[in-house]
């Protein structure tokens, strides 16, 4: 019968909590990527950082890590909410818009890397399927690191953003065809570690009940996901919602895990499944803070697990080693963006940020070391030269940056007219509501042909406006965490057709907080709603009780023979002094220009 629990067994979770509340702000407040953090906090607290003191002061004790597999095994589920994440951004939509990058480049990319990085470990002595496997694990890039790198540089926008976000795309895509790939060349594998056309062959028959058992989950996943979220979301319990995202992933994980395959390729495919509903975007936004709780353990494991007596015992190789794998992934992903067209600075600032190793090469080469396909000497070795290119990221996206400005002020100085890669593409509308008025609003941006999104909190609403179009998505556009998972970045304009007043404030004073320059237009109650959405910084408030007034009267001016022109010029010289009138409650410059230069429009364009 197992003693009492002392708390010990909980140490390490406690520790890593204290590491992540105090490290990650830290990091974060010096603009440093909290991944990198998690990095140096697991080699800090680790068996050769702190730890190795701890036989000569016990106290530190308390504040290192020491059981490495129970951190693990909890980091395996930070990999599967990273896949899960992965799954809800692999829209069709999204992969059709960027399919010429995606493939151009991205999947250039890890084919021309891998091979490359192939050819130098068999070159190395690695057998066949150890080096294609090798090669491919490291091939991928960091999406945990470089996207809050071009994040908070700004770059998002940039040609350097689009391209880097097109490849990491590529590889998240790649990541299930590269472990189910371990698994066959595993299977197919000699005792040397050699391929056998015959075993290859076993092994490729052997994914036969596996590829059956995911067909019988993207089936249930098809013909059960929507309903249930839909049954949970009337329930109107975010907790609930919040549970039912959390089986989700565990279940579809664990059902995956016994078809013969990973629990990673499970969450991958529940994301996919549930990205294609209409509840993807506000799953996204629930299970982000987890992702990121997770995703962070993991990266602690990995410094954790650092063996910086390794390191220290060939610093010249495993630093050369790194430096070799950066600077042969620099060079073909420069050569590759420089071919799609890509600037000669934003192309060198990309590669320089796909030129490390990735998060995923810890899963990939850990999965194959696992199956006997790699020697757990080489692999190892491999895997800290990857670590170590990891820390780099931060350094080589910064000059990346400055090599990328730099060339700017070159072809600038010698007259090149360059094509602005900051400025976005026009963005579409964003409509909160898709009642009556919501639905009315759609229906006139269709016929100007103007994109927009819907966001609606009912699920009945959400899904009948589901079965006409795809942008359609579920939630509380209260919560700037959905309002960015839906656009609002890119968006020109939103407009508010809800019916309560309190809700159309409370996501008022959401999308001004966060888009302080959009313009918003707002459904108002009656004139004093509309003169608090004023002072809420709303760029037009439109009040119910004023317009069928005005509209009232229009239609009895012109069926008593007024003629048609001085009706409309009436009516539009009172809207105006309504809208003066309720703007006077806005804050002093909150948008005046942009209302009078509209209004001014609106009234020649109308008359």
């Amino acid at each position: 019968m197992a003693g009492p629990a002392t708390g010990e067994e909980y140490k390490d979770i406690v520790v890593f909590l204290a590491a992540a509340g105090i490290v990650a702000p830290i990091f974060r407040r010096f603009r440093i990527s909290p991944v990198l953090g998690f990095l140096v906090a697991g080699v800090a607290l680790g068996p050769d950082g702190l730890g190795r003191l701890a036989g000569d002061f016990p106290w530190l004790s308390v504040m290192t890590i020491t059981d490495q597999e129970q951190i693990a095994v909890l980091a395996e589920f930070g990999v599967v909410f990273l896949l899960f994440m992965i799954g809800l951004e692999l829209s069709w939509e999204r992969l059709k818009a960027m399919r010429r990058f995606i493939v151009s480049l991205g999947v250039a990319q890890i084919a021309l890397c891998a091979l490359a990085l192939s050819g130098l470990f068999f070159a190395m002595g690695q057998t066949l399927a150890s080096a294609i496997v090798l090669g491919l694990g490291i091939a991928l890039s960091s999406t945990a690191i470089v996207m809050p790198v071009l994040s908070d540089a700004g770059r998002m926008r940039t040609a350097t953003g689009r391209a880097s976000f097109s490849v990491l795309l590529a590889q998240d895509v790649a990541v299930a065809p590269i472990l189910v790939a371990v698994t066959v060349l595993a299977a197919g594998a000699g005792a040397a570690g050699e391929l056998n056309g015959g075993a290859l062959a076993q092994g490729l028959l052997s994914l036969i009940p596996a590829a059956v058992g995911l067909g019988v989950i993207v089936l249930l996943g098809r013909l059960l996901l929507r309903p249930m979220f839909r049954s949970v979301a009337k329930a109107g319990r975010r907790e609930m919602f919040l549970a039912a995202c959390l089986f989700v992933v565990l279940a579809v994980g664990l059902a995956s895990q016994a078809a013969g395959l990973s629990m990673s390729l499970g969450a991958l495919v529940a994301g996919i499944l549930l990205a294609e509903t209409e509840y993807g975007r506000e799953v996204e936004v629930l299970i982000q803070p987890f992702q990121g709780l997770l995703l962070g353990l993991f990266f602690v494991s990995v410094g954790v697990g650092l063996d910086l007596d390794a390191v220290a015992a060939a610093p010249a190789t495993v630093g050369l080693l790194a430096v070799t794998l950066i600077a042969i992934k620099v060079a073909i992903v420069f050569a590759l963006a420089r071919f799609n067209g890509v600037p000669r600075g934003p192309a060198l600032e990309t590669a320089l940020l796909l030129g490390p190793a990735g998060e995923f090469a810890f899963v990939i080469i850990g999965q194959a070391i696992g199956e006997g396909l790699v020697p757990r000497g080489f692999g190892q070795g491999l895997l800290l030269s990857a670590t170590l290119s990891l820390f780099a990221i931060p350094l080589l996206g910064a000059l990346g940056v400055r090599f990328s400005r730099r060339q700017e002020r070159r072809e600038r100085a010698g007259g090149t007219v360059i094509a602005n890669p900051d400025k976005a593409a026009p963005g579409g509308v964003l409509i909160v509501g898709y009642g009556r008025v919501g639905r009315l609003v759609g229906e006139m941006l269709d016929a100007h042909g103007i994109a927009y999104t819907i966001i609606d909190s009912d699920p009945e609403v959400v899904s009948a406006a589901r079965q006409a179009r795809p942008d359609v998505w579920f939630g509380d556009a209260s919560n700037p965490a959905l309002l960015a998972a839906c656009g609002i970045d890119e968006a020109r304009a939103l407009v508010i057709t809800m019916d309560q007043p309190g809700k159309v404030d409370a996501v008022a004073a959401a999308v001004r907080a966060q888009a302080p320059e959009m313009i918003v237009i707002a459904r108002a109650r009656d004139e004093k709603h509309a003169a608090r959405l004023y002072r809420l910084g709303v760029t037009d408030a439109v009040p119910e009780t004023t317009e069928s007034s005005l509209q009232l009267a229009e239609n009895t001016l012109v069926d008593l023979g007024v003629p048609m022109g001085l009706v409309l010029a009436s009516i539009h010289e009172r809207r105006e002094q309504f809208r003066k009138l309720f703007q006077e409650a806005a804050p002093e410059g909150r948008n005046r220009p942009l209302r009078a230069l509209r209004a001014s429009t609106r009234f020649s364009t109308d008359t």
